[in-house]
This record gives structure tokens, sequence and C-alpha cells, in this order.
């Protein structure tokens, strides 16, 4: 999942140098939510893995 947060991101910067600011700020967006997405579930994994103890 942080694979694809580096993709958008770097979709982003390549978009944003070359003055496409409508898919930049697209782009940037879904690396936002991708990362969000990614902290929730590794936040969950964590409490999971604690109370399994």
């Amino acid at each position: 999942m942080v694979r694809w947060i580096v993709i958008f991101l770097v979709i982003a910067l390549i978009a944003a140098v070359f003055g496409f600011g409508g898919i930049a700020e697209g782009a940037t967006d879904i690396a936002m939510i991708i990362f969000w997405i990614f902290l929730v579930l590794l936040v969950l994994s964590l409490l999971s893995r604690l109370f399994r103890r």
C-alpha cells in the first residue's frame, strides 16, 4: 500500500512540474486517501496483535 502512495505522489510531482494542476491535485488527493487508509489498517493491526497475546 505504501508503494501506491509513493507512485501517486511521484505522479503528482511530475504533473505539477509540467503544469498540470488538476492532475497533480487529483493524484495528491488519491495518495492522501490511501495514506489514511494505510494508517487506520496499521493501527488496527497493531491493536489486534496486542490483544491476541
